[in-house]
């Protein structure tokens, strides 16, 4: 049975928690966030998302911290937690993949960090007693630092090689200070009860620490002390007794670590004499000691000697058995692995897949010569380009000709490729800029698979940015009757997911290239349908997505097994990795280092995008008819055709005027037309593409406005928009109160998540600022300019701070598909007259005009 979680995503300067049905205490407890991530600490992570999780970390660090400031009773309210470099290293490399974390910088920590101090302040500030005993009631397990502190450092300028002191923590009017511990004498002279007091945790330790009971009976404790390599060993063997009395130390880095070996694994030195995954590439590990590099037989050498430091090519070392033991262990697990050579595919996968190997061994993997430099090629560091073709009719954007030059440099590797770009940025033009490249150097085929409601995008593009290529489209909808389906010579074969399932013929060649777009359509790897289409050959596989689906990991696998199978190991193994995260969460930084070279992500809030980006994206959506919209939309014109000619003067303008209503229902939805109450989301093209484009929206917890001039449509589309979004959102029409409308407004722009309104046109289009929203979709068009504009306003206005995307919905072949291109192109009328007169214009074409503007299609 799965788990019940919350979720918690990461925003641009803060985090947003997800209600969830079952955990309503836990949800509530944030109803002051900031109090609430505070108080994390204290919760199990049993229900916590990943992103909650690192939240978890994050307020856990911070107590720590705090409890680690020796003047802490002393400063309270006033205290400044620092958040130490080492803590801003470890928390981004245990980022989860989740959403939102593209925010999650330095600053965006130093911000959350802000935010737990004042509220510890806040709190602190009205509690009477110690801030250990307020500590102790959320935790009993903390420990506040004592104002006492231990110092061990390096002593260079004495034959005794280190230098000991104790201190103390003193008030000053410039805050707290240190103090050597033997001015506690004059400081308490008149008062032995409180230095009693101050001395009592050393008197804890020193029932548990030899060497501290040593040197506070004979009274050294009070006075600097130089020690040599045995003392300070047994100092340094009892600093977790310290800590565990509140007794903070200042030791040498060197000592700190749990195991201080490293395992580094380079990877990569010498270019592969082939290219692709199964490509032989070396290997090389080496194992260092506190930065120094050891061969095995160094390593027995130490085990023949005693225990304790030794002072080794000029620097410390602990001679620790149990770890030497560990380390040649780790040495021989590697030597095993590769007698010098394996595989690009084995040697990527070491960097997360240490699955049945526990050393305690510290490993990284560092990238030999040619390994670094097909990272940074395909980072972008390293420059290739590669001109774009002739035939190629487009001016790309800089980030868009980037993301072409890469698809190339993969295609060179010999890797599969996923473009994951932010939804609105082009993906699909830098895919036909790629694939008329290939065309041009290459007699092979490349194979499209995609939601059927993308076909018509898919053909508006190729044939205005690569007229010359080919293409067939291999779908029923295409065929007439009694034909079958056969595979033809175009260069590039459209099918969809539903189709490519099917068509067994498919399977039987190798293609050149093999797209999905939409790719997550394969995310659950035990369907029928994600088997079928993992098995079609292909020399290059690419997959297109703007749903980040690295938020689930399952779901990353999946389409890593597509482009590069084999590349994150087997389902199980890839799932042990991914569980064993909650325990082990910097193996997030691994799996990042992993995935990065294979998946190129751009965001619509990178700077280095959004200077390219116009503040509004506008586009057209091509959609397609469904058989029952297509048998109705024919009826109709077969009907008009037969009355339109008998018909003038007002009742010829109302009978154009009544049919182009009609169509624009149909195109909507057959139900719409025929008065139904269904509205099956199968029956609309329309409605499959609003699934497309608002799954996306939901993955990434953005909002969206979808405008109808139909009153009637409302309903129905929120009713469908509420499935996809697995919430409610909000409704506004002309039959909505004026009041109510302001409370909605206010309700959509808030914190908590509505994320749709739909609006009809007239209603929607004036006095509302929507700016909650960053995508605005006009389901069906008004065509008159000025009000689609005045309604997309509603979000594009001051206040937003997001680039805005707007969808035009247009039913390729119909009459929406042809009076758009009218519009677009400026025949017949410009748009300020169109603004005027609405749809009345067309009332005055002749009959001829007429029907070739209703029929479908080139009919």
């Amino acid at each position: 049975m799965k788990k019940t979680l919350l979720y918690g995503y990461f925003t641009e300067d803060s985090f947003y928690i997800e209600k969830c049905l079952g955990l309503e205490d836990l949800y509530d407890s944030f109803s002051d966030k900031y109090e609430g991530l505070f108080n994390l600490t204290f919760k199990d992570k049993e229900h916590l998302s990943p992103g909650l999780i690192f939240l978890h970390d994050l307020s856990s660090l911070f107590l720590k911290r705090l409890s680690e400031q020796s003047d802490l009773e002393i400063s309270r309210q006033d205290v400044e937690v620092p958040l130490l470099d080492e803590d801003l290293t470890l928390l981004l490399e245990e980022l989860p993949l989740v959403l939102g974390a593209e925010h999650v910088t330095s600053e965006w920590l130093h911000l959350q960090w802000q935010h737990l101090n004042d509220v510890f302040s806040r709190l602190i500030l009205d509690y009477e007693d110690t801030v250990e005993k307020f500590l102790n009631s959320l935790d009993e397990n903390i420990h506040v630092a004592d104002r006492i502190y231990f110092h061990l450092v390096e002593n260079k300028q004495s034959d005794l090689p280190f230098a000991f002191i104790a201190t103390y923590s003193v008030k000053t009017k410039s805050g707290a200070k240190h103090m050597p511990l033997m001015h506690a004498f004059e400081t308490f002279k008149d008062d032995q009860k409180k230095l009693i007091q101050l001395i009592a945790s050393v008197t804890k330790i020193a029932g548990e620490s030899d060497f501290i009971s040593e040197i506070l009976e004979s009274g050294e404790l009070f006075s600097p002390l130089e020690l040599n390599a045995e003392e300070a060993y047994d100092f340094l063997k009892d600093v977790h007794v310290y800590k565990k009395y509140g007794i903070m130390c200042r030791i040498p880095n060197w000592w700190k670590k749990k195991n201080p070996f490293k395992m580094s694994v380079t990877l990569g030195d010498k270019k592969p004499s082939k290219v692709g995954l199964d490509a032989l590439m070396d290997f090389k590990p080496t194992l260092s000691l506190n930065g120094l590099d050891l061969t095995e037989e160094e390593l027995r050498e130490f085990l023949e000697m005693a225990e304790g430091l030794l002072l080794y090519k000029g620097q410390w070392i602990e001679i620790n058995k149990k770890n030497i033991e560990k380390a040649l262990e780790a040495l021989e697990h590697y030597k095993v692995l590769s007698d010098g050579q394996m595989t690009v595919s084995e040697a990527l996968r070491m960097q997360i897949e240490e699955f049945d190997h526990d050393t305690d061994i510290d490993v990284s993997f560092d990238n030999g010569m040619w390994l670094k430099d097909m990272y940074k090629a395909l980072s972008g560091q390293i420059k290739q380009t590669y001109p774009l073709e002739d035939s190629f009719k487009a001016q790309l954007r800089h980030y868009q000709n980037d993301g072409y030059n890469w698809l190339n440099q993969m295609n060179d590797f010999g890797f599969g490729a996923c473009l994951a770009d932010d939804m609105g940025l082009g993906k699909t033009v830098q895919v036909i800029a790629f694939l008329e490249k290939a065309r041009k150097v290459s007699d092979g085929q490349a194979l499209l698979i995609l939601p059927a409601s993308l076909i018509g995008n898919w053909v508006k593009e190729v044939e205005k940015f690569a007229p010359e290529m080919t293409y067939q489209i291999l779908h029923k909808s295409r065929l007439k009757k009694g034909e079958e389906l056969e595979l033809s010579n175009e260069y590039l074969v459209m099918t969809t997911y539903t189709m490519a399932k099917k068509l067994d013929f498919l399977r039987d060649k190798t293609w050149d290239y093999l797209i999905l777009d939409e790719a997550q359509a394969i995310k659950n790897p035990g369907t029928k349908q994600t088997k079928a289409i993992k098995e079609i050959p292909a020399k290059m596989k690419i997959a297109m997505t703007g749903t980040p689906i690295e938020n689930r990991l399952d779901d990353l696998w999946s389409l890593f097994d597509f482009m590069n199978q084999g590349l994150l190991g087997t389902p199980k193994e890839f799932k042990t990795f991914s569980k064993s995260l909650k325990d082990n969460p910097y193996g997030y930084s691994r799996l990042r280092k992993m995935i990065q070279p294979f998946l190129l992500r751009r965001m619509k809030t990178d700077p280095k995008i959004i200077s390219d980006l116009p503040d509004k994206l506008e586009m057209n959506t091509y959609t397609g008819l469904t058989k029952k919209q297509e048998v109705l939309y024919k009826k109709l014109l077969k009907d008009i055709e037969s009355k339109i000619g008998e018909a003038e003067g007002i009742n010829r303008r109302g009978l154009v005027l009544a049919s182009i209503m009609k169509f624009k229902q149909i195109c909507n939805h057959p139900d719409q037309y025929l008065g139904n109450t269904d509205y099956k989301p199968e029956n609309s093209g329309k409605f499959m593409q609003l699934k497309d484009i608002c799954e996306t929206i939901y993955e990434k917890r953005e909002r969206v406005l979808v405008f109808t001039q139909f009153k009637e449509m409302t309903g129905p589309i929120a009713d469908y928009l509420s499935t996809i979004f697995k919430k409610e959102g909000l409704v506004l029409h002309g039959g909505t109160p004026v009041k109510k409308r302001q409370e909605m407004v206010e309700a959509f722009n808030g914190e908590d998540y509505i994320p749709f309104m739909v609006l009809s046109l007239k209603a929607g289009g004036v006095g509302l600022n929507l700016t909650g929203a960053n995508h605005a979709i006009h389901f069906d068009r008004w065509w008159n300019p000025a009000v689609e504009n005045q309604a997309t306003d509603r979000i594009f206005r001051i206040g937003q701070k997001k680039k805005v995307m707007v969808h035009k919905f247009v039913t390729t072949g119909t009459i929406e598909d042809k009076i758009n291109d009218m519009i677009e192109e400026k025949i017949k009328l410009s748009g300020e007259i169109l603004s005027e007169t609405g749809e009345k214009w067309l009332t005055e074409y002749n009959d001829e005009e007429l029907m070739k503007l209703f029929s479908l299609g080139g009919e």
